[in-house]
């Protein structure tokens, strides 16, 4: 075979996934509970394997700091609140629901991989 039609067959088969993990994301966007559930469980197979091979706290610790910063990201307001009026001051004006910075799913799909990344560099 010639390397261009080597190179045409991984990027035939790399889109091909690719679609297929969006497919299934766009697919999973409606069932938040579940979706936490195996973010959680993942969590869990990922501390019980620091904790049996009892190594590579680093990069648990780094894990550690990257899941707090998406969770604030997630808990701060997409507009500082102290720029602006954070509420109507008369019935005239318009109320402005509150807006994450970082939206649940984007939260929750930034975790999971975030823990799937920090699983493989324990190999």
């Amino acid at each position: 075979l010639h390397m261009h039609t080597l190179i045409a067959r991984f990027f035939l088969c790399y889109y091909t996934v690719k679609r297929a993990i969006q497919y299934w994301l766009d697919k999973s966007t409606i069932h938040v509970v579940p979706r936490w559930i195996g973010f959680v469980v993942l969590l869990a197979i990922f501390f019980l394997r620091i904790y049996l091979i009892q190594g590579y706290f680093i990069v648990a610790y780094g894990l550690g700091i990257f899941l707090l910063n998406n969770f604030i990201a997630f808990l701060s307001p997409l507009e500082d609140p102290n720029e602006g009026p954070t509420l109507p001051q008369s019935s005239k004006e318009e109320y402005r629901p509150f807006t994450r910075r970082l939206p649940e799913f984007k939260f929750w799909l930034a975790c999971t991989r975030g823990t799937l990344t920090s699983f493989g560099m324990t190999f």
